[in-house]
């Protein structure tokens, strides 16, 4: 029985291999969760959603709601696109005036910087982050290996994002400015209340911005350890059948 062929589907990948790529989905879950969350509130769906939701700030300088959805869009499309500072420098009010100040133009070339840069890590994640998936997920022999590193990539996650949750209820504050002051020097980040950025993205919108990552990395989350327990199940069950 020995000199028998192993069959395709008792082939497995080497030890090594199984518990790097194991290890490497379950570190990087909470990154590419929440670098896929970043993209979705980098739209103008999320920016609609947003402006138009009961209880969000008025502008008191006047900005409308009609006027937040045709300059914010510039905004969001200039940190994805390729275009210079003159993309959003030359943009004006009705009256001709410049719609940002030098300032508010030196933050968003940061913004852009730091941006780009979680976009880029967020598409090489992706790449690697299947690749893994379909490397484990080819032989049966280490798919309970790729449910648990989901699994439990699921559940550090949760942890992770709902301690990140306590804190920003907590002191919002706090956190808000230590987010900045990781990655913008000194104060280039502080901003007239009568200042363009302001009026567009007052501090509720990241508050929300922040919560809709969070639970739209929660929700994920829970679906990768439900289908890590509902596919261990059928999977148990069909090696019974085959026994």
């Amino acid at each position: 029985m020995s000199d028998h062929p192993t069959p395709k589907s008792r082939r497995t990948l080497p030890r090594w291999l199984v518990s790097l790529l194991s290890r490497f989905l379950f570190v990087a879950f909470p990154v590419f969760f929440v670098l896929t969350g970043v993209r979705f509130v980098a739209t103008e769906t999320f920016l609609r959603i947003e402006y138009n939701r009961p209880g969000f700030p008025a502008d008191r300088f006047g900005f409308s709601t009609e006027d937040r959805l045709y300059y914010a869009p510039y905004a969001v499309e200039y940190l994805r696109n390729d275009a210079d500072i003159d993309y959003l420098g030359d943009l004006t009010f009705e009256n001709g005036l410049p719609l940002y100040n030098t300032r508010e133009l030196r933050h968003m070339e940061d913004v852009k910087v730091v941006t780009q840069a979680a976009f880029t890590i967020h598409a090489i994640l992706s790449v690697l982050y299947l690749g893994a998936i379909l490397i484990l997920g080819w032989p049966r022999t280490t798919r309970p290996a790729l449910r648990q590193a989901l699994a439990n990539g699921g559940l550090f996650t949760i942890m992770l994002i709902l301690t990140l949750v306590v804190l920003i209820f907590a002191n919002w504050d706090f956190f808000f400015d230590n987010f900045h002051s990781i990655f913008f020097a000194g104060d280039s980040w502080l901003f007239s209340t009568s200042d363009t950025l302001i009026r567009l993205f007052p501090e509720q919108f990241w508050f929300d911005a922040a919560m809709s990552i969070g639970v739209f990395t929660i929700f994920w989350s829970l679906l990768a350890i439900l289908g890590g327990f509902f596919y261990g199940r059928h999977n148990k069950t069909d090696e019974s059948r085959e026994d």
